[in-house]
C-alpha cells in the first residue's frame, strides 16, 4: 500500500544517487549537462542540510565510468561509494542493506541514465522492496530527450512519482518558520539557482542591507599550480 498522498519529509526520506560518473555524463544528450551538475550537486547538499541519509552508487568505476563526481563527493565526504557491475542497482546487496538500514521508506532518485539504471532500480525497488519512489526529472539524464522522457512515463505508469529538486527542497522546507534549515537553505539557492538566487542576493543586500554573500577562495592544488 503506498502512500503518494501523503507528503514526504526528512525523517522519512532517503536520497539515492546512482551513476554520476564523467562517462554517463558524455552520454547524456536530453538536457543541458552544466545545469544537471549543477542540479544534482543542489540536490545533495538539500538532503543533507535536512538530514537526510544518501546512498551513493557507482557502475564499473575503473573499467569504464570514472570515479563519482567531485562536487558530489565534496557534499557527503568519507562515505562509502557503493560499487556495482549490475546496471540494476537493487541487484546489489550491499544496496538494499544500505535502503534497509535507513528504514526510510520514501526514496528520492537521481541518477543516469534515466532509461537505465533509474528505471530498473525505481521499479525493483518498488516490486521487491515495497518502497516508495520519487523520481528527480530535473537531477538525472538520458541519452535522448525520448529516451528520459518515455522511460520517465514508463515509471509513472508503474507508479513512480516524478518531482523536481525545487520540489523536494520546498516539501522538506514547508514552512519558512523553520529556522533551523531556512539560512543553509537560502545559501544554497543563492549559490545554485542562477538569476533567481542573484534576485535573492538583490533583495538580501539591497532591500535587507544584509552583507554580500562570501565564497570560500579557490586555492589551486599544487599539482596544478606545477603545470604553469
Amino acid at each position: 500500500m503506498t502512500h503518494y498522498n501523503q507528503l514526504y519529509t526528512p525523517d522519512d526520506s532517503v536520497l539515492v544517487c546512482i551513476d554520476h560518473q564523467p562517462q554517463m555524463l558524455f552520454g547524456v544528450a536530453n538536457c543541458d549537462r552544466a545545469s544537471l551538475v549543477n542540479n544534482v550537486t543542489l540536490l545533495a547538499k538539500v538532503a543533507k542540510e535536512f538530514g537526510v541519509p544518501a546512498v551513493l552508487t557507482a557502475v564499473e568505476t575503473e573499467s569504464f565510468s570514472g570515479y563519482l563526481w567531485p562536487q558530489l563527493l565534496d557534499v557527503f565526504p568519507g562515505q562509502e561509494v557503493i560499487e556495482r557491475s549490475s546496471m540494476n542497482s537493487w541487484d546489489d546487496k550491499k544496496v538494499r542493506d544500505a535502503l534497509k538500514a535507513n528504514k526510510r521508506s520514501k526514496v528520492i532518485v537521481s541518477g543516469l541514465w534515466t532509461e537505465v539504471c533509474n528505471n530498473t532500480f525505481a521499479l525493483s525497488a518498488m516490486l521487491e522492496g515495497g518502497y516508495e519512489i520519487y523520481m528527480v526529472s530535473d537531477a538525472s539524464g538520458g541519452t535522448s530527450k525520448e529516451a528520459h522522457d518515455y522511460s520517465m512515463q514508463r515509471m509513472i505508469q508503474a507508479g513512480v512519482v516524478p518531482v523536481t529538486w525545487q520540489q523536494v527542497l520546498l516539501e522538506w522546507q514547508r514552512d519558512w518558520a523553520q529556522k533551523g534549515t531556512y539560512d543553509a537553505v537560502m545559501d544554497i539557492v543563492r549559490t545554485h539557482l542562477g538569476a533567481y538566487g542573484i534576485g535573492v542576493e538583490y533583495a538580501y543586500t539591497m532591500v535587507h542591507g544584509l552583507p554580500a554573500t562570501k565564497f570560500a577562495e579557490y586555492v589551486v592544488p599544487a599539482a596544478l599550480a606545477a603545470h604553469k
